[in-house]
């Protein structure tokens, strides 16, 4: 039996105005485009990546 995966939620608290393309491109990768937006993700080490490369624009709400 498969072992449930860790969920992470995040939540976006900065804005992409400004940002470069690729901090954008990242938001959305992250399922975030608008500030004030929560979304659930698996607790992946491509996921923390994503994070750490916006971690200006994000804030972890809760780690299960």
């Amino acid at each position: 039996m498969a072992k449930a995966a860790n969920i992470i939620k995040v939540e976006q608290i900065g804005s992409a105005i400004r940002r470069h393309h690729s901090q954008r491109a990242t938001l959305v990768g992250l399922k975030l485009n608008k500030i004030g937006r929560v979304t659930e993700l698996q607790d992946t080490p491509e996921v923390r990546g994503m994070i750490a490369k916006v971690q200006h624009l994000v804030r972890v709400v809760d780690e299960k």
